[in-house]
């Protein structure tokens, strides 16, 4: 499987699009990216046309009216998804024509998501939600009980440890899911509405967080209405209608 996933790599190269990534130090370079869904007799245009660039240790927001596509634009520029026409090179790779296999694996070694939603495993306790992305990495159950442990504890969820996802608040099962995200300790992070609907206290945790993997050198992509990370930003992007409106 490794073998097939680093053929796909090489095979996917351009010379010139290499180039452009090296001479800019760009972890994102999207091109012309399409991704329509059909609702009924109507197609929905969740992202039109989109070109993009994103430089190693960018804090880049992504702002916007809901349902703007903020979030499908996230998931393609994170490979969560693939889209219908365009191309997407991420650490150098192109992605947007990789297998959903190749994919997995891709993710895995280089980035942490953070959903709206959570997305934590409602059988797993705070700890095992955490160490789950580790043991897919092939971690050892040693090195996940303590990097979960050490994360958990810098989240102020030290006595949580053992709580399943529905004994948690809303703002304790965000501060899991960003240790998880932390977890394989991945170079780039994206995030979807991180703070929505989420009390003061835990809004300017997150703020104070984030702002220190800034200073980390971390790559931060976000999608936000949230002023305080706002602020942080090195670049911020206007999307409405399914495309970039700086103007």
């Amino acid at each position: 499987m490794e073998r097939e996933f680093f053929e796909e790599i090489h095979s996917s190269d351009s010379a010139d699009h290499r180039k452009l990534i090296k001479d800019n130090d760009l972890v994102i370079l999207a091109r012309d990216l399409v991704k329509n869904y059909e609702i009924g007799d109507f197609i929905v245009k969740a992202v039109d046309h989109v070109s993009l660039e994103i430089k190693r240790g960018d804090f880049f927001v992504i702002i916007g009216p809901s349902g703007a596509g903020k979030t499908t634009l996230l998931n393609l520029i994170g490979g969560l998804d693939l889209p219908d026409q365009g191309i997407i090179y991420y650490n150098g790779v192109l992605i947007s024509s990789m297998n959903e296999e190749s994919l997995a694996i891709f993710r895995l070694m280089n980035s942490g998501f953070i959903f709206q939603n959570y997305n934590l495993i409602s059988t797993l306790t705070a700890e095992e939600n955490v160490m789950f992305p580790m043991s897919l990495a092939g971690i050892s159950l040693k090195d996940q009980r303590e990097q979960a442990v050490s994360l958990l504890l810098k989240m102020g969820l030290e006595n949580r440890r053992e709580h399943l996802p529905f004994q948690l608040s809303a703002g304790e099962q965000q501060r899991v899911a960003i240790a998880r995200a932390l977890a394989n300790k991945p170079p780039n992070i994206l995030a979807d509405e991180p703070t929505a609907n989420l009390d003061k206290k835990t809004s300017i945790f997150i703020q104070k967080l984030f702002k220190e993997l800034k200073e980390e050198g971390i790559t931060m992509v976000i999608a936000t209405h949230d002023d305080g990370l706002i602020e942080l930003a090195d670049r911020i992007i206007v999307f409405e209608d399914g495309m970039i409106n700086n103007t």
